[in-house]
């Protein structure tokens, strides 16, 4: 036995071939396993998925069912698309601060020793997300199926409605992703998410039609995105063809991935 074999032996490794390195979809997967894992122990993650729908759709529909829609039952067919969005949004909130809970720990640090791809810890992240987003639609739609929205659209048209979100949602998630490596801050990341995602979602069309606003803040929410995203939503759910909508909510898609996604895979290397 020659002198490296036997500190070899003696340290515990194993003489032969260094595996080879795990392409970026695998690293990927083991990484969004991990991300779905520690679900469990983030009790806010839970929150987002089943608290934060469930009160919002409720209370909602019967605070202004009767006021704006004229009943509860007319109303939940145009809230439940706006909730939808609106849940998807403020879950995205929390994925910087995820990322910043990660950082602070130390773990990104030892994910940078490993031979992988150097996005695929983010990439994982974003799996683990789509799969939050999904759970959360399911139970923003189970409960209005239950409070009685009934989608013309029918099964094709949500599914179609829920991937658009989930879609938007992933990819706003790297803007937030980018923010949570820049600030280094659990607090600031999801200070920041909510101060810019509440009054985007409030001053939107997800619980009042813009006609019957003021000409000032009718304008408002025309332009914002929320709108655009939740009208297109209505039109897929309600068996309608959302054409305009859906080329601008592809291009934000784009455009946010495009910039933000390379940029968050630069700030974690440095």
């Amino acid at each position: 036995m020659t002198t490296l074999e036997a500190g070899r032996a003696g340290s515990g490794l194993v003489a032969g071939p260094r595996p080879p390195r795990p392409g970026v979809v695998a690293a990927s997967l083991v990484f969004g396993g991990r991300a779905l894992r520690k679900i469990r122990r983030t009790p806010v993650q839970i929150f987002d998925i089943v608290v934060h729908p469930v009160v919002f759709t409720v209370m909602f529909t019967y605070l202004f069912g009767g006021a704006v829609g004229g009943s509860t039952d007319r109303y939940i067919g145009y809230l439940v698309p706006g909730i939808l969005v609106m849940t998807l949004l403020v879950t995205t909130g929390t994925t910087g601060a995820a990322l910043n809970v990660d950082l602070g720990s130390g773990a990104f640090d030892r994910f940078r020793t490993l031979s992988i791809h150097p996005a695929a810890p983010l990439l994982g992240a974003m799996l683990s997300d789509a799969v939050r987003y999904a759970l959360a639609s399911t139970v923003v739609v189970g409960l209005g199926l239950a409070l009685g929205f009934r989608p013309e659209g029918n099964l094709g048209g949500v599914v179609a409605a829920v991937l658009l979100v989930i879609a938007f949602s992933v990819s706003l998630s790297w803007g937030w992703t980018t923010l949570a490596l820049w600030t280094k801050s659990p607090g600031a990341s999801l200070g920041v998410t909510q101060a810019v995602l509440y009054p985007l979602s409030l001053f939107s069309n997800i619980f009042v039609d813009p006609a019957t606003l003021p000409g000032w803040l009718r304008t408002f929410v025309e332009v914002n995105p929320v709108s655009h995203l939740v009208t297109a939503v209505r039109d897929l759910m309600g068996g309608g063809a959302p054409g305009r909508e859906i080329v601008w909510i592809a291009l934000a898609c784009a455009a946010l991935t495009l910039v933000f996604a390379p940029l968050s895979v630069r700030l974690l290397r440095v």
